[in-house]
C-alpha cells in the first residue's frame, strides 16, 4: 500500500543529523531535501559555538593540542556546507538560490564571531608565542591559524571589528548575487533558428545538439545557447557573420543590461569593499593583502611575470592575428575588418589550411567513455591506482557517476564523482571540489576524501554518444589533475589537506596533466573511432603535435590581459566609482589584439575575480604554467609514463597539501627552482618545442 505524502513527511529524518549509512559515508544525496539544509546549518553553528566555548573556557594553559588542533574535522557544519554550496554551483534552482541568500549573512556572522573572539585569539596568540617543539606540519597549522585570525581582523579596534563584520557580510551577499545573476542571464538567452540556411558551415555534431536542445524546449528547428558546448562550435563554424555577431554580443554583454541581472554596481561595490577591508587590516591595496600569502609575494613580482610574458609573446601574437586577418581578407576582400566574432571562424580556416586539422576530425576518436578510460588509465600507469564504479553510492543527478579509487596495493583511497554535461542549474566552466577532505585522526586512522570533477562538456545526441573536442579532453585532464591532488592527500590536518595550498601553486597539479593531451603515447592508449574501433591515425596525431602551438601566443596574451584587468582592480588604493567599460579598456589596453566592441564588458561576468578565489590571483594560471612546463620537462626527459618521476610528484607535491611552503615542495621534486625557459620552448617562442 502506497504511503501518503503526509506519512512520508512524518517519517523523514534529516540525514545530516546522523552518521551517513552509505558506502564510505558518502553524502546521502537521495535523501536530502531542501528543508533539511537550514536546520542542519543552524545546529552546525550551535555545535561550532559550543566547541569554541569549550576551548575558550578551558582552565588549562593554552597549548597546541588543546587550542590549535582541538577541532572536529568533517563536522556537521562543514558537511552541510559542502553539500549545499557544491550543489549551488552544480545543481541549483530558485529555492536553493533564495536559501543561499538567507543563510549567507548568518554564516558570515558565525565565522566572524569565531575569528573576532578576543578570548579565543588570546589563547591562539599565547600558543603562537610559547609552544612545545612542533613538527613541520604542526608549525604550518599554527602559523596558518594565527595568520587567519590576524587577517580576519583579530587585532582591530572594537570599532574597526564592527566595520570588518559589516564588510564581510555585504561581500558574501554580493559575490553570491554576482554568480546568480551571471547564471540566470546566461540561461535566459537562446538563439532559435528555423531556417536551415542559417546553419551553413556548422558541423553535424553542433546541428544535432541544437536540434535536441530545441526538441527539449518543444520548439521547431534548432536552439543555440551561451553554454560552451553550444557557443564555441557556433563561433568557430557558423558561416552567417551576423548570427556570429549576435551570439558574441549576447555572450559578452551578459549582466550589462538594464535589468535585475546587471552586475555593474555590484562589481564596483565588491572592488571597493575588498580594498576597504584590506586597508582596515593595514594594507595599501587588496592585492598587497592577497599576495602576502602567495608564491608571488607582491604585485611587483606579478607584474614582472605578466610583463615578461607580454614582451616574449606579444610580437608572435600580433603575427598570429595578422595571419588570421590575411586569411579573412582572402575570402572577404581587402576592406574587411576582423572583429572578435570573426577570429575563431577564420582561425579555424587557417588551421585547416596549415595543418589540415579540425576539431571535428578528432571528435569521433574522443568518445567520452573512451576518454574517461584513457584519463583513468593514465593515472593507473603513472601511479598504479584504479577506479571502480559503485552504483550504490548516491548521486545528486543522473548525469553523475561515483567511483571508488583504490591504491596500487589495493587499499581504498578515495571517492571520485564525475559530472560532465551542462544543465540549467549548473554554473558554466569546469571545476574540482570536495564533499569531504582528508585527515588523520589521533588514533592514526586515515579518513579518505570524497572529490568531484564538474564540467560542461559536449552532450550525447539522439544519434551519437558524447564526442569531445581535443580542448575538452584537455579540460578533463586539467580538472582530473586537481582531483588527484585531493585523492592523494595524506596529511594530519584537514585544513592543510589536498588543494589547501597557496593559490598560485594549486594549478600546478592540474596544468601538468594537460601536457599529456598531445602526447602520442597517451593518445594511443584510448583514442579509437567510436564506430569502427580504428585507432587515431598516426598522421592525424602528427598534425596534432605540429599544430599544438597554433595561436599559442594569442592564447597566452589573452590570459595576460585577464591578469592585467584583475590586478588593475585590486591594486587600487582609492575608492573606485569610474565607468567600468572605460576602466576595463584602459586596464588591458597593452594586451589587446582585437577591437573591443562597444557595449561589451568582461568585468561584470568575470566570476573568477569577482565571485571566485582568483581576486588579485588570476595571474596564477600563468605562474603555474611556468611551473608545469618546467615540471613536465622532467617527464619528457625520463619518459611520459615514468613511474619514478610520477611517484616523486605524488610524494613531494600531490600528497603534501599545504604542509610546507610550495617552493620547498617544488624544489624537492624538481631539484631546482623553475624558470620560464621550458614554457618558452614548449610554446615555440624560443628554440624548439
Amino acid at each position: 500500500m502506497a504511503q501518503t505524502e503526509e506519512q512520508q513527511n512524518t517519517e523523514h529524518k534529516n540525514p545530516f543529523f546522523t552518521p551517513y549509512d552509505t558506502p564510505h559515508e558518502t553524502a546521502p544525496f537521495d535523501r536530502i531535501r531542501l528543508e533539511d539544509y537550514e536546520p542542519a546549518f543552524m545546529e552546525g553553528i550551535r555545535q561550532d559555538d559550543e566547541l569554541t566555548d569549550t576551548i575558550v573556557n578551558n582552565p588549562d594553559e593554552p597549548t597546541f593540542d588543546n587550542t590549535i588542533s582541538f577541532s572536529v574535522p568533517d563536522n556537521l557544519l562543514s558537511r552541510v556546507s559542502n553539500v549545499f554550496f557544491n550543489l549551488l554551483s552544480a545543481e541549483t534552482n530558485d529555492e536553493m538560490d533564495a536559501l543561499a541568500q538567507k543563510m549567507s549573512p548568518i554564516l558570515t556572522e558565525h565565522a566572524n564571531n569565531i575569528l573576532l573572539n578576543e578570548k579565543l585569539f588570546a589563547r591562539v596568540k599565547a600558543v603562537y608565542e610559547h609552544h612545545r617543539d612542533l613538527t613541520d606540519e604542526e608549525q604550518t597549522l599554527l602559523d596558518k591559524s594565527y595568520d587567519g585570525f590576524i587577517r580576519s581582523g583579530a587585532n582591530l579596534s572594537p570599532e574597526n571589528k564592527e566595520k570588518f563584520r559589516a564588510i564581510s557580510k555585504e561581500l558574501n551577499q554580493l559575490t553570491l548575487q554576482f554568480s546568480q545573476n551571471n547564471l540566470k542571464e546566461t540561461n535566459a538567452f537562446q538563439l532559435h533558428l528555423t531556417d536551415k540556411k542559417d546553419l551553413a558551415g556548422l558541423p553535424d555534431s553542433a546541428i544535432e545538439a541544437a536540434a535536441l536542445a530545441a526538441k527539449e524546449k518543444r520548439l521547431e528547428g534548432w536552439l543555440f545557447t551561451l553554454h560552451a558546448p553550444s557557443y564555441t562550435p557556433f563561433m568557430t563554424y557558423a558561416d552567417n557573420r551576423e548570427l556570429r555577431k549576435k551570439m558574441y554580443m549576447a555572450r559578452n554583454t551578459l549582466c550589462t543590461h538594464d535589468n535585475e541581472y546587471n552586475n555593474q554596481e555590484i562589481v564596483k561595490r565588491i572592488v571597493n569593499l575588498r580594498r576597504e577591508r584590506a586597508q582596515l587590516l593595514g594594507y595599501r591595496t587588496y592585492a598587497d593583502f592577497v599576495l602576502k600569502k602567495r608564491m608571488a609575494e607582491n604585485s611587483t613580482n606579478v607584474y614582472k611575470l605578466l610583463n615578461d610574458l607580454l614582451e616574449a609573446y606579444l610580437p608572435t601574437a600580433r603575427e598570429e592575428v595578422k595571419a588570421v586577418e590575411r586569411k579573412a581578407k582572402e575570402t572577404e576582400g581587402e576592406e574587411f575588418i576582423l572583429q572578435p566574432w570573426d577570429f575563431g571562424y577564420y582561425a579555424h580556416k587557417l588551421q585547416l589550411e596549415k595543418f589540415n586539422l579540425d576539431a571535428e576530425m578528432l571528435r569521433p576518436y574522443f568518445e567520452l567513455s573512451r576518454v574517461k578510460q584513457g584519463v583513468f588509465g593514465l593515472a593507473t600507469r603513472l601511479y598504479g591506482i584504479t577506479f571502480k564504479e559503485n552504483r550504490n553510492i548516491p548521486v545528486y543527478h543522473p548525469d553523475v557517476t561515483a567511483y571508488e579509487v583504490y591504491d596500487k596495493d589495493g587499499s581504498y583511497l578515495a571517492i571520485l564523482y564525475t559530472d560532465f554535461h551542462p544543465r540549467k542549474g549548473k554554473q558554466s566552466g569546469a571545476w574540482m571540489t570536495s564533499y569531504k577532505d582528508q585527515w588523520i585522526d589521533e588514533n592514526g586512522t586515515d579518513h579518505r576524501p570524497h572529490v568531484s570533477v564538474t564540467m560542461n562538456l559536449t552532450q550525447p545526441t539522439e544519434s551519437k554518444p558524447a564526442l569531445l573536442t581535443l580542448g575538452e579532453v584537455e579540460t578533463f585532464l586539467h580538472e582530473f589533475g586537481h582531483a588527484l591532488h585531493g585523492i592523494f592527500a595524506r596529511t594530519r590536518f584537514e585544513s592543510l589537506s589536498g588543494t589547501s595550498v597557496y593559490w598560485d601553486f594549486v594549478e600546478l597539479p592540474s596544468q601538468i596533466m594537460e601536457n599529456f593531451a598531445v602526447e602520442r603515447e597517451f593518445l594511443n592508449t584510448f583514442a579509437t573511432h567510436y564506430q569502427t574501433g580504428e585507432p587515431l591515425p598516426d598522421e592525424l596525431i602528427d598534425r596534432i603535435v605540429r599544430s599544438r602551438n597554433f595561436n599559442a601566443a594569442y592564447a597566452c596574451i589573452r590570459q595576460v590581459s585577464f591578469g592585467l584587468l584583475d590586478m588593475a582592480y585590486y591594486t587600487m588604493d582609492q575608492p573606485f566609482d569610474g565607468d567600468i567599460f572605460d576602466f576595463e579598456r584602459n586596464a588591458w589596453a597593452s594586451a589587446q589584439l582585437l577591437p573591443q566592441p562597444e557595449g561589451t564588458c568582461m568585468s561584470v561576468q568575470f566570476g573568477h575575480i569577482m565571485a571566485g578565489g582568483y581576486a588579485a590571483g588570476y595571474y596564477s594560471y600563468k605562474w603555474a604554467e611556468v611551473l608545469d612546463a618546467d615540471a613536465f620537462s622532467l617527464f619528457k626527459e625520463k619518459g611520459i609514463f615514468n613511474q619514478e618521476v610520477a611517484q616523486s610528484f605524488r610524494d613531494n607535491i600531490l600528497s603534501k597539501g599545504g604542509t610546507e611552503p610550495p617552493m620547498t615542495l617544488y624544489k624537492r621534486f624538481r631539484g631546482q627552482a623553475p624558470t620560464i625557459e621550458a614554457l618558452l620552448k614548449r610554446n615555440g617562442i624560443k628554440g624548439k618545442a
